[in-house]
């Protein structure tokens, strides 16, 4: 399968600490690391796990951050068409507390790819799926002639100026800042999902879902929802129906919250 991303990347720094800190508190961290996140990075390497290699379309500061993102990504079998404007790659911290729940603050301003960059928009016109996570409205065009397009509800009024037909959009259920209401997109979505964690979710059509059994210990809730969005994508692109694509979307889900970081735990496909 050929499968592709069009979204941001981070330079993400995580603590593992017991609680997030209450005003004025000083907590000290029990681990930290350091590597490429954002919901662009984390969806097309999950992609690549699952169909042996993905491209992603981003933007990335050229900065050394940019660099060793890109550096990054290519480890994970991810090929990334990315601008290099000279401004700062975003950064993010990110508290990880003893039941695995990340707290993230952002630092910077997200550089999301856009159509006039000069980029191989035409290959996704070859993709069976592309998830599209952030960028501009013709961006977004561009990835609507790959065979699916699954969109995620967090840069709304992006999807509404592009006005494109999606096959499925990921929303969240408890996350204000990715919600949809039916009848906020025109035309709207084939398939809309709301994930809610462990309670599973809501697929229209369909009806409710169960999250997806844990394969092991809760380890860090860090892009399980990109990962979730991306088994979706996959899925779809692949030609699975609703139920079975969103069963593969859960177990990807599911398997990120059982791995450190942005990357440790998602699903491969054997």
């Amino acid at each position: 399968m050929r499968v592709a991303v069009v979204g941001h990347v981070e330079w993400v720094e995580f603590a593992r600490v017991e609680r997030v800190p209450r005003p004025g508190e000083i907590v000290h961290a029990m681990e930290t690391w350091q590597e490429a996140g954002g919901g662009g990075a984390v969806a097309a390497v999950q992609l690549a796990k699952l169909a042996g290699s993905a491209t992603l379309f981003t933007s990335l500061g050229a900065d050394e951050l940019g660099n060793r993102a890109l550096e990054q990504l290519r480890r994970h079998g991810v090929e990334v068409h990315a601008s290099r404007p000279d401004e700062a790659t975003r950064r993010a911290f990110t508290y990880v507390d003893e039941g695995g729940e990340r707290t993230i603050t952002v630092l910077g301003a997200k550089l999301r790819p856009r159509r006039r960059q000069d980029l191989p928009w035409h290959e996704l016109a070859r993709a069976d799926a592309v998830f599209f996570v952030s960028g501009d409205a013709d961006a977004l065009r561009a990835a609507r002639t790959a065979k699916a397009l699954v969109a995620t509800a967090r840069e709304l009024s992006t999807l509404r100026e592009a006005e494109v037909e999606l096959d499925a959009l990921v929303a969240s259920s408890t996350d204000e800042g990715e919600g949809y209401r039916p009848g906020e997109l025109d035309p709207a979505p084939k398939l809309a999902v709301w994930t809610a964690g462990g309670a599973g979710g809501w697929t229209n059509p369909g009806g409710p879902f169960s999250a997806a059994p844990l394969p092991g210990p809760v380890e860090d809730a860090y892009g399980c929802g990109d990962a979730f969005a991306a088994g979706l994508a996959f899925a779809l692109g692949r030609g699975d129906d609703v139920r079975a694509a969103v069963d593969l979307a859960a177990r990807c889900g599911a398997a990120a919250l059982t791995g450190r970081g942005a990357y440790e735990g998602q699903l491969t496909l054997a």
